[in-house]
């Protein structure tokens, strides 16, 4: 019947749980299988025990003959049931200290059975088995465990952390002692095989009591139970036919069962005893060792040398902790029952009196203390938590804090310590992620209450979620990127959020460390909105100031540490080490099109967001074009540095960024335009020798070679050229061919300008309105002052200053030529500058003399027959026969004449002076002040100045013929 049950059971563990394909671990008759439920993904364990097993192997026959099969099959049978019972009675007991049963047993398709338990690492036996594996093969590090977890879904192994030292062993045994009292004084029965087989370590490294296929009621109990008492005459037989595993061991059994065949409780404390011996001793096994002989076992314990005693270390070949020695051993091995501890007593043993003990004991019973009590255990424990082992911290410590944070009020105490442990763990990345991450998202991410309502500020909720900000660090450090992107971001996102000013503050002040992890793509779309939404909207000038750090973050920089910790948000930043600019998070477009808008938005002129948002765009300056730069950056930054509130240190920051970018534009526009001209230099060298006003052979920019003289004037009115035209055609052909040769005066010549003294008369230009004389090519690469051969001509009334030569020294001593004759029938220049002020009908009205004059026209032949010899004549006798009596005086002074005078054509220089009779440009002073401020030759302020610094430098008798050459004009 019980059968048939089993029957109706027996596809619920395979078709519920994935098993792994290899044992991890064995527990006596039991391998124990890794396993995850498919429906919920929860971990478990699987005790599968194959009836293979208790087949006798060759050496299983009775000494005497052949082998009883009804006695065998018996025997098997008895094992069954012995297996099937352990399985029951752990499914009727529940204690902390006792293994957690999951699923009830059931019968496999080959007669063996089958349950499921809480996750378990392995048992007591196997740990001290690798241990001594360990040790044979050099210490530790020398062989790798042999305990491998295969991953439930066949995806990997990996390496169990198993350890055994001093702290362990305390905390394993103190859990022992809880699960004995609890058998003993609330579930009323003996254990009755106490050994290592029997007890389990599970995945938060606790002990648990297992193996209870020997266990019923003490003798003489008044409790009710529905085990059945041990019948200590059929499990005392050692039968070799079976397995060792399935039979009582009496390597750990009392002398009560053995030689007194009474069944105690006190039996457990004995067995207990020597269990702590084996973990201590080396090779770690019992110092009773009779191989299931009971003879064996009776001969040992009359010979009171072969007892484990204080005396011989209780045979123990490795030494014994102090306590244990001296004080709990000596109340486990001894031979009266009496004489030994219980339970409860056991527990309160000195062995387990110090402080981290007592910490994994006030642990086990966190649930049960008031909020008080937990709140300074919180508190306290930072201080002792890197006492533990790792192991500890990592399967003990931690899982107990990650259950308290359930509780509201303890949320950032314990988050907290439960950072400290993650970051001192080496497997902190396994745990964090497997542990840590599911329970973050339980207690940031939980929805509550109505869908789209805003959710009530939970204080308590955000002190822990501070805490978590505080650590991005350590989450960083150890969850993967799709791990952080996944679980980590939308709790970030949920501060950001947040009302508080506090949680904003420090979830921007974590970007550096987030940023690292996340891919471009995330940052782009999913953390840079939320924060440009946040810096727009804040009315924090706090929050403002932490968003431009932020934004200079992701565009490549590193916010000043000083900065960031001014409280007094003045914008002062004291001298800092020069910062590195890393690569830029965000591409030029997102900079260029959503940065630099919200630089420009922010309405705010307080210095310290100034020079926060100035640092900015010291990083946008390096990454953005400079034609951007240009239009759309420098203005802004104009703006800024004008800011009211900013100090001198302030604006010179800002100018300082500005002649930067000013230069960088510069310098690259620069070199575009070089690569630009120098590729198409052949294509543009034509337009740009015909718009540009430099020296072109011929008045007219014709070349006076190529035998086209034409006139303008005369083309466009029809008429024919007169005599008079070739008289100032040609005065305009050597005055052109004057400017070629000649230079700036020397320093020591020239005289002083009141406005500057910098300011140098700009070349002459040589496009002219005026008709080119005819000269061969002979004369005009010959000789520059010989005169041309025109066949007369007029000169226009809008001849400008371009015409003349500019006023520079001679490079030759060369007299003057008959040119220089016919220089006062040249019409007055007009203004080169705008300041001049001078119109085109001004300068016709106020012509010195008539073109038709003869007192000019005909004096001039002879001498320009003269000059073209290269004779050397006086300019005084030439003009003397045009001017009147003061003529000659005014000739006397010529050779210190000012050439800043009032008058509109100055008159000409000296021989040594000047190579050749030009017209020289008038100074800024003088001529250029009084036409822009009279409207025409009439004399100003600069006028004024110009005459004052002509008298200075003419005589009397100067003064006087001028003064004669004035009426003429």
């Amino acid at each position: 019947m019980f059968s048939n049950a089993l029957k109706s059971f027996t596809s619920n563990i395979s078709s519920n749980y994935t098993l792994s394909p290899q044992a991890t671990a064995t527990s006596g008759p039991w391998k124990i299988h890794d396993a995850r439920k498919k429906s919920t993904g929860k971990a478990a364990s699987v005790f599968i025990f194959d009836k293979k097993s208790l087949e006798p192997h060759s050496g299983g026959l009775h000494v005497g003959g052949r082998m009883n099969a009804a006695s065998l099959k018996r025997a098997q049978e008895d094992v069954l049931e012995r297996l099937k019972k352990e399985a029951s009675s752990l499914a009727r007991l529940r204690h902390p200290s006792i293994l957690e049963f999951v699923e009830p047993v059931e019968e496999t398709r080959s007669g063996g059975l089958m349950f499921a338990t809480e996750p378990v690492t392995a048992s007591l036996a196997g740990l001290l088995q690798d241990k001594d594996d360990e040790e044979k093969a050099g210490g530790f590090g020398g062989r790798t465990s042999r305990y491998v977890v295969e991953e439930a879904n066949g995806k990997g192994r990996r390496r169990r952390e198993l350890e055994i030292d001093e702290l362990e062993i305390q905390k394993g045994l103190l859990q022992i002692g809880k699960g004995l009292e609890f058998l003993h004084e609330s579930a009323g029965l003996v254990h009755g095989n106490l050994t290592p087989d029997a007890i389990l370590v599970n995945a938060k490294s606790d002990w648990k009591i297992s193996g209870l296929g020997y266990s019923g009621p003490p003798e003489n109990s008044s409790k009710p139970t529905s085990v059945a008492p041990i019948s200590l005459s059929e499990v005392l037989n050692y039968d070799p036919r079976l397995p060792r595993s399935v039979q009582l061991n009496l390597d750990y059994a009392s002398p009560d069962f053995v030689l007194d065949s009474n069944v105690t409780t006190a039996a457990d404390m004995f067995s207990l005893g020597l269990l702590i011996i084996g973990l201590y001793n080396s090779p770690h096994r019992s110092p009773v060792e009779v191989n299931g002989s009971q003879s064996a076992y009776k001969r040992l314990f009359s010979n009171p040398l072969s007892l484990p005693t204080q005396n011989n270390n209780f045979l123990s070949s490795q030494p014994l902790p102090k306590d244990v020695l001296t004080d709990l051993l000596p109340r486990l091995i001894t031979r009266r029952p009496a004489q030994r501890l219980n339970a409860r007593e056991f527990q309160q043993a000195q062995y387990f009196d110090n402080i981290l003990v007592s910490t994994i004991r006030f642990l086990d019973s966190l649930p049960a203390k008031t909020p008080n009590e937990k709140s300074q255990f919180m508190r306290g424990l930072p201080r002792i938590l890197n006492q533990f082992p790792k192991s500890v911290l990592e399967k003990k410590v931690l899982p107990a804090l990650l259950d308290e944070m359930k509780d509201r009020d303890l949320l950032s105490l314990v988050l907290q310590n439960v950072f400290k442990i993650i970051a001192a763990m080496p497997s902190g990345k396994r745990s964090f992620t497997e542990k840590v991450i599911p329970r973050l998202r339980e207690v940031f991410l939980s929805t509550s209450g109505a869908k789209g309502a805003a959710p009530e500020r939970d204080s308590a909720k955000e002190a822990g979620l501070m805490v978590l900000l505080e650590n991005m660090a350590i989450i960083a450090e150890n969850s993967s990127g799709k791990e952080f992107k996944d679980d980590i971001l939308p709790i970030i996102h949920h501060a950001l959020e947040s009302p508080t000013h506090s949680l904003v503050d420090v979830s921007l002040r974590s970007l550096p460390v987030v940023l690292p992890v996340l891919d471009f793509s995330t940052i782009k779309n999913e953390l840079f909105p939320v924060i440009s939404v946040v810096f727009s909207k804040t009315s924090s000038m706090g929050i403002k100031i932490r968003g431009l750090e932020a934004l200079q973050t992701l565009c490549g920089g590193t916010p000043n540490q000083i900065a960031s910790q001014s409280d007094d948000f003045s914008g002062v930043v004291g001298p800092s080490k020069p910062k590195q600019s890393s690569a830029a998070i965000l591409d030029k477009y997102t900079i260029q099109e959503k940065v630099v808008p919200l630089l420009r938005g922010i309405k705010t002129k307080e210095p310290a967001v100034m020079m926060a948002a100035l640092n900015v765009f010291q990083e946008v300056g390096r990454i953005a074009d400079s034609d951007y730069l240009a239009m759309d950056v420098l203005p802004i930054l104009w703006q800024f540095s004008l800011g009211p509130l900013l100090n001198l240190s302030q604006f010179q920051a800002y100018m300082a960024l500005i002649k930067t970018l000013s230069s960088r534009i510069e310098q690259e526009q620069t070199r575009k335009l070089q690569e630009l001209s120098s590729s198409n230099t052949a294509t543009t060298a034509g337009s740009n020798d015909f718009m540009s006003f430099g020296a072109v052979d011929g008045a007219n920019g014709t070349d006076a070679t190529s035998g086209e003289e034409t006139n303008f004037e005369a083309l466009v009115r029809g008429g024919q050229l007169s005599s008079t035209d070739m008289i100032n055609d040609s005065w305009s052909s050597a005055t052109s061919r004057t400017a070629s040769s000649s230079t700036t005066l020397p320093s020591h010549t020239r005289p002083p300008n009141p406005r500057s003294r910098s300011q140098q008369p700009s070349p002459a230009a040589a496009f002219s309105w005026s008709t080119p004389p005819s000269a061969s090519p002979t004369q005009h690469s010959s000789n520059p002052l010989a005169p041309p051969h025109t066949t007369g001509g007029t000169i226009p009334p809008d001849h400008t200053l371009s015409a003349f030569a500019p006023l520079t020294p001679s490079t030759t001593t060369t007299s003057m030529n008959a040119a220089s004759a016919s220089a006062f029938s040249q019409p007055p220049f007009q203004p080169a500058t705008p300041g001049m002020g001078m119109s085109m009908n001004s300068m016709r009205v106020l012509s010195p003399v008539s073109v038709n004059s003869p007192n000019y026209s005909q004096p001039m032949q002879p001498q320009t027959r003269a000059y073209s010899q290269g004779e050397s004549v006086n300019w005084a006798a030439a003009v003397a026969p045009t001017l009147a009596s003061g003529g000659g005086n005014w000739a006397q002074g010529q050779n210190q004449m000012n050439t800043t005078a009032q008058f509109a054509i100055a008159p000409p220089p000296s021989q040594s002076q000047y190579s050749s009779f030009s017209i020289a440009p008038p100074p800024v002073g003088s001529i250029g002040a009084s036409m822009g401020a009279g409207g025409g030759l009439g004399m100003g302020r600069g006028g004024q100045q110009g005459q004052q610094t002509q008298q200075q430098w003419m005589g009397q008798g100067q003064k006087q013929g001028l003064d004669k050459y004035e009426s003429l004009l």
